[in-house]
Order: structure tokens, then C-alpha cells, then sequence
């Protein structure tokens, strides 16, 4: 019997309406247009004024479904990657569920940060690679502008709103999930991280006058690990697989800073025809940015069936990854 593998089928992508300027940000924070660019490589980035990170979802799963021509009932599984979740409990997944009419589905969430798409379709993969599922969806989330300080420079700038899904059905053709490479570090935890709300540092009044409730970040400490080890994992991914960088059609990578990408992508020997960069326009969707992207290459023609795929990611944990695609045909 052929091994079952996991493929791919749709692709679906949403973003706030709302578009914030480094202009806008530069009217209330000591920054400027010049300063973050030259940084980051953002120019926008989309906030939601109104609703949840489920909404977000929500949305991108019907548009999911409408393109697949896949009925609500038919979904399995549900796996949600989120560092913004709507409450501590229940899961995202399973409030997403309820709105986009997931009746048949059990669901869960994945907390990785930056990494938790990777994460949520390397467990999806192992569902269908199992011969037990037939249609698992697997979502990348995040709203935010809900855990951002706006009069802290150093953040406020980088991240935005948004979401992305994708559907994963079995195929026996040489196409889907290739192969996954999953790294954490917890030492790195508190260089990245909400410091309250949690067990550790629950709601308080001196949480709240802190300002514990909003992202914090150590950004040369995040910056270093970051640049060393999503070049790393997206290198070893390709020696493992015996690949070179000139057989990868399209490299996707987590989009958090310019700098970032460019180094990975010049450890992989890529030009920059093979990899897709957004974060110009997008900023850090955190868990968003990969499917978010995805979503780009496809509706604008980057990928054919039997392309090969590279995604890497890297974010608070530490959590990195990377993983390798042959592109099949889309529903």
C-alpha cells in the first residue's frame, strides 16, 4: 500500500480592512517612517478595530470552505495557532468552530508564537498521514493589537493583525508535507513573552499598573537566536532532504524583520526571485504571517503542482522550525 501523505488543498487568507502607517504610529510614539523601515523592513501593518482573533478566523475558514467547495459538516479537525487566543478557555478552535458551523469537528490550540503554524500543520500532517482523517484545517491567527503596548516603540511597531488557513486532505501522489523540523528552547522564555495573565503572574492591580498584560521583548537577545537559528533549520532541512537552495521554486518565511529573512535565505543560497516577502506590508502577524503569505504566492501565481516549498519560522519560547512542501494542485 502507497504511503498516505498530506496535501494542501486550499488556501485562504484574511486581513482587517484598517491599514496603520509608520506615519500613524510616529503620531503618538517617538519613531518615524525612515527609523522603522530601515529596521524592519515595515512600512504598515492592519489592525481589527472590532471583534476577536476567532473572527478573523471565522472568516478565513468560510472562504476556506468556498473555494474547496467543501461543506462545513465535512471538516474532521481543526487546529488553531494562536498566541491571542479569545479567553484562557475554551480553545479558539473550538469558538471558531461554532461560527464558521464546524459541527462535526473536534478542534484544538497550539501556542507555539511565531512558529505556531508550522507547529499546527506538522500535527495536522501526522492526522492525515495516519489514514484515520480526511480533511483537517489548519489556521494561523492573531490579533495583536490586543497585546501591544502603543506607547511602547519597540513593539508597537512591528506587529499587526491577521489570519490565514489551509486545508490538508490525503493524497498518494508524491506531493503534500515533505518532511518537518521542530526545535524549542525554554530558556529563551523570558526574553519573549505576555508576563501576566497566566499562572505564573495572575490579573492584579500591580499587574495591570506594570503593564504586564502587554508584549514584552528583549530585542538584541531575540534578535541574535532568531537570525542564528531560522537560517540554521531552514539549511538543515534541505541537507537532510539532500536538497540545494537552487531547487526550491519559493522560501516562506516567518515575515517578523527583514534582516531576518535575508539571512536565512542567504544561508540557503536563495535569490530574492525565491522568496516571498510581505512584511513591508503586513508587519508580524505572529502566527499568521506564513498562511497569510501562502495565500499571496498562490492568488498571484508563484507556485505550480510540483514545486518545492520551503517555510521556516521562529518566535517566543524560544520556538523554531522549518518545513519542506511539494506543491500539489489546489480544489
Amino acid at each position: 500500500m502507497k504511503k498516505i501523505n498530506a496535501a494542501i488543498t486550499g488556501v485562504q487568507g484574511y486581513l482587517p480592512p484598517k491599514v496603520v502607517t509608520n506615519h500613524d504610529l510616529a503620531k503618538f510614539v517617538d519613531t518615524s517612517d525612515e527609523w522603522i523601515t530601515s529596521r524592519t523592513g515595515i512600512k504598515e501593518r492592519r489592525l481589527m478595530e472590532n471583534g476577536a482573533t476567532s473572527d478573523m478566523a471565522a472568516e478565513a475558514v468560510k472562504g476556506l470552505l468556498k473555494k474547496t467547495n467543501t461543506k462545513p459538516e465535512d471538516i474532521e479537525v481543526v487546529i488553531v495557532g494562536t498566541v491571542t487566543p479569545d479567553y484562557p478557555f475554551p480553545s479558539t478552535a473550538n469558538v471558531l468552530c461554532d461560527k464558521a458551523g464546524l459541527s462535526n469537528a473536534w478542534s484544538f490550540d497550539v501556542n507555539a508564537a511565531c512558529s505556531g503554524f508550522i507547529y499546527a500543520l506538522a500535527t495536522g500532517t501526522q492526522f492525515i498521514e495516519s489514514g484515520r482523517y480526511k480533511k483537517i484545517i489548519v489556521v494561523g491567527a492573531d490579533k495583536m493589537s490586543s497585546i501591544i503596548d502603543y506607547e511602547d516603540r519597540t513593539t508597537c511597531i512591528i506587529f499587526g493583525d491577521g489570519c490565514g488557513a489551509v486545508m490538508l486532505e490525503p493524497t498518494q501522489e508524491e506531493i503534500g508535507i515533505i518532511d518537518s523540523i521542530l526545535h524549542i528552547d525554554g530558556s529563551g522564555h523570558k526574553y519573549l513573552t505576555v508576563p501576566a495573565g497566566g499562572s505564573a503572574n495572575p490579573a492584579s492591580k500591580e499587574t495591570l499598573d506594570n503593564k504586564m498584560h502587554y508584549v514584552y521583548q528583549d530585542g538584541k537577545t531575540v534578535y541574535k537566536f532568531a537570525v542564528k537559528n531560522m537560517a540554521n533549520v531552514s539549511k538543515t532541512i534541505l541537507d537532510n532532504n539532500k536538497l540545494q537552495g537552487s531547487d526550491v521554486k519559493l522560501f516562506i518565511p516567518h515575515q517578523a524583520n527583514r534582516r531576518i529573512i535575508d539571512a536565512a535565505a542567504k544561508r540557503c543560497g536563495l535569490k530574492d526571485d525565491q522568496v516571498l516577502v510581505n512584511i513591508n506590508k503586513y508587519g508580524n502577524t505572529t502566527a499568521g504571517t506564513i498562511p497569510i503569505a501562502l495565500d499571496e504566492a498562490v492568488e498571484t501565481g508563484r507556485l505550480n503542482k510540483n514545486d518545492l516549498l520551503l517555510l521556516a519560522a521562529f518566535g517566543g519560547g524560544f520556538t523554531w522550525g522549518s518545513m519542506l512542501i511539494r506543491w500539489g494542485e489546489l480544489k
